[in-house]
């Protein structure tokens, strides 16, 4: 990304700056969280490390951390609205995330996708190497998102 263009946006964990209803709409018709309740995302928000682009004071992109900042981190909601993609947004982003101070001691990260496995086998994420040891539950009594 040229750095005219970085001077352009800036990301920043301020949860106040984040515009709660462009995030929920995105993420309502997004392949991994569809339908979700505007309520179960700012109860994420609420709960996680986020992080939000923005250009002056508008905000063009969007992802959250669940941590315990030392053993592990589970990066979720990753996104950069259509008209900003293909600038080199999201590289910028993803290594800001990866870099940030507080996260430089997380021994294991991990993130789910469908998709852009290109950009984050970049920053060094691979395919489960041992995934019967990787279990979950889903939760029946809560709608999935």
């Amino acid at each position: 990304m040229n750095e005219e263009l970085k001077h352009k946006f800036y990301i920043s964990t301020d949860k106040s700056k984040l515009d709660i209803q462009m995030i929920h709409n995105f993420l309502q018709t997004s392949y991994w969280a569809e339908n979700i309740p505007l309520a179960t995302v700012e109860k994420s928000i609420n709960n996680s490390l986020c992080f939000g682009l923005y250009e002056d004071n508008q905000q063009v992109g969007f992802a959250r951390v669940i941590t315990d900042y030392a053993t592990s981190a589970l990066l979720k909601d990753v996104f950069i609205l259509e008209p900003y993609r293909g600038q080199g947004l999201g590289k910028w982003f993803v290594e800001y995330i990866l870099e940030y101070p507080e996260l430089q001691d997380v021994q294991r990260w991990m993130l789910g996708r469908k998709d852009a496995h290109g950009l984050y086998r970049r920053y060094g994420f691979k395919n489960l190497t041992e995934p019967e040891k990787i279990m979950m539950r889903l939760n029946p009594h809560v709608a999935q998102a």
